[in-house]
């Protein structure tokens, strides 16, 4: 390290910059020039003359894309793809589609997260059930079948180098995961038909064996139903919507290509599509609550997706985000969500390696997800976590450089926003933003002022996407990519966070490991009591909050009521209870066997989600929980 030290500051002198992604060279500009004529590099090296000082610089921090990865997992931030992330789901998959139309729109990469309905999130199917029915679409995007999920994501392409995916769902994650593989692998094929002149064929197919007016429909934005397989999809679609993804709707690209063309389109959809399935059941348990099989069931289920992600080589989708935002909304302070969010990581390697898996094949599928804050440990919560994931997998489970980069998603705090004088919590989001852009983030989401009160309208949500823009394209420092690196506050506070989450592992490991912990109770307990004392601070002034318990205006900042409060409508629940009727209808004469068939895959060990790509072609999400509750059993808090 100290001879090659010579070499690595003339390298990062230079205009451009050259590395290796993949066996591919990338080569690109190592300088900014500003307005006054500055040029800014985007990578400066400490000036230190000291052996001792250059070799402790290199072991614990070193350059952004070098071991042990402190400032950052890539050498230089992507080009032309800013790490802009907005969250998005409300009312049927056609609501949501404009949405994430609307968001993307002019957006060079198109990176989308979901959110989905408590229906969805608890494997349940819209229904009128008094329990079910004001749910539908309300807080997140109803999705039951495959056909939903066709219409969720029409006019992104999903194999598009581009574009990529986040769904938010924990329980029910495989069968979600499926029916989105399923689209992606559909949108494939309908690019093949297109591009072989195979159209008439097709439709003559359809025709033949189905009743076309008894296929899925997509409600346009004149409010009109679409039967997307009877012509011209252009005029009612979302801008920028081109209508991939519709041209199949209520059946597969297997029903009407021959079973090896469809096979070699599946392996190349599955080997290039992007994204991210949250799966994280350990975190359920403890912060959000939305678990539905039994926690060992569960943990199967993630197995299998994995286990099925090394053997189809689906390299570039994560197949669980470790999530700390969840621990952290639940009242959890930042090193707290850090050190559970790492253990529960941790216990993924384990349980994997346990089933015979390597470290190189699944560590690169797993990916994390933090929630930033104002407190002063959130401005190193990335760099911590790197370091600390980087030197276990390479000292402990002897992985690779790819094993050994952490990559996260940030997501700014929905817990710091309130309902008193919410045009502060623009301000706030943009400081949380400014923690996680200047601490390298690979992925971010800037939460819209008004969700304390509302789902975001689409003019909160522009302002959202603008704190990003406005960091990224403006910023002057924001040009440079290790700005934290060098300032004695961020050295001390790094190396106290990586001390004190070193020591929750220590608790977590005396009390039998997360598993153990979790039987006590012992992290729901731990969230709960901090919570408790950040809203006893609060409700003392004792942590200020402006225009909260501080600095109120004259009107005593009252909390603001909405004056529209986003819903999902009667037709929309209606209309997704008949499609959904519709399709059991359709598959009636499949769907039982296809249960059975997956229920035995289930007793005799085998790789569920292999089945469940099968399945969900013909069976709806209620229809699969239900059929999985007898052979793996419900969730049952431990008391």
């Amino acid at each position: 390290m100290l001879e090659q030290w010579a070499q690595l500051q003339q390298q990062y002198e230079g205009d451009f910059f050259e590395f290796d992604v993949r066996g591919k060279k990338i080569r690109q500009d190592l300088t900014y020039t500003s307005l006054s004529g500055t040029k800014i590099h985007k990578v400066y090296l400490p000036k230190y003359k000291d052996w001792g000082d250059i070799l402790k610089w290199q072991l614990q921090e070193n350059v952004p894309g070098e071991f042990p990865y402190t400032a950052g997992v890539f050498p230089l931030k992507r080009e032309g793809e800013d790490p802009t992330r907005m969250f998005a789901g409300e009312g049927g998959p056609e609501r949501t589609n404009k949405r994430f139309h609307y968001v993307s729109l002019g957006q060079p990469a198109k990176r989308l997260s979901t959110a989905f309905d408590s229906v969805t999130l608890y494997g349940e199917d819209p229904d009128h059930r008094p329990d079910i029915y004001g749910k539908v679409g309300n807080s997140g995007v109803s999705i039951a079948t495959v056909d939903d999920a066709k219409k969720l994501y029409s006019g992104f392409d999903l194999c598009d180098a581009k574009t990529s995916v986040s769904m938010t769902i924990n329980g029910p994650a495989p069968i979600l995961l499926a029916f989105f593989m399923n689209a992606a692998i559909d949108q494939q094929c309908e690019k093949y038909i297109l591009e072989n002149n195979l159209r008439d064929a097709v439709n003559k197919a359809i025709e033949a064996r189905y009743q076309v007016e008894s296929l899925p429909k997509y409600i346009g934005i004149d409010g009109k139903e679409i039967v997307p397989a009877k012509g011209s999809l252009q005029g009612a679609l979302p801008e920028g919507n081109d209508g991939l993804g519709l041209r199949l709707l209520g059946l597969s690209g297997a029903d009407v290509l021959p079973a090896e063309v469809y096979a070699q389109i599946k392996a190349k959809a599955l080997s290039t599509v992007r994204g991210t399935v949250q799966a994280d059941i350990l975190k359920e348990d403890q912060a959000q609550n939305t678990c539905i099989f039994s926690t060992e069931f569960a943990l199967k289920l993630m197995g299998d997706v994995q286990e099925y992600f090394i053997t189809n080589k689906v390299q570039n989708f994560y197949s669980v985000s470790i999530s700390g935002y969840h621990i952290a909304e639940a009242g959890a302070n930042p090193i707290t969500q850090l050190a559970f969010t790492l253990a529960n990581g941790f216990t993924y390697v384990e349980y994997y390696l346990s089933r015979g898996m390597h470290i190189d094949d699944f560590a690169p599928n797993l990916s994390f997800f933090f929630s930033n804050g104002m407190d002063p440990e959130y401005s190193v919560i990335g760099r911590v976590a790197r370091r600390i994931w980087a030197k276990a997998m390479k000292h402990k489970y002897k992985g690779n450089d790819r094993s050994q980069k952490l990559k996260y998603h940030i997501q700014t705090s929905g817990r710091s926003l309130h309902a008193q004088e919410i045009d502060f919590n623009d301000i706030r989001t943009t400081l949380q933003a400014l923690y996680a852009i200047y601490d390298n983030c690979n992925s971010l989401h800037t939460n819209a002022y008004d969700e304390a009160i509302t789902t975001p309208t689409e003019e909160s949500v522009r302002r959202a996407m603008a704190i990003q823009l406005i960091i990224n394209r403006e910023l002057g420092t924001a040009k440079n990519e290790n700005p934290n690196q060098g300032s004695f506050l961020i050295e001390e506070l790094t190396d106290l966070v990586e001390d004190a989450v070193l020591n929750e592992f220590n608790r977590i490991t005396d009390r039998g490991g997360v598993l153990g912990a979790m039987e006590r109770m012992y992290q729901r307990n731990k969230i709960q009591e901090e919570s408790l004392y950040y809203e006893t601070l609060k409700h003392t002034g004792e942590y200020p909050i402006v225009g909260v318990n501080t600095f109120l205006n004259k009107n005593g900042s009252p909390t603001i009521l909405p004056t529209e409060v986003i819903r999902s409508t009667t037709s929309e629940k209606e209309f997704q209870i008949k499609t959904l009727q519709a399709f059991q209808a359709r598959h009636a004469e499949k769907s039982a066997a296809m249960l059975k068939q997956l229920q035995q895959v289930a007793v005799q060990n085998g790789n569920l989600f292999a089945e469940l790509m099968e399945t969900v072609q013909y069976c709806s999400l209620g229809q699969i929980t239900n059929a999985l509750y007898a052979v793996g059993g419900q969730y049952r808090r431990n008391m």
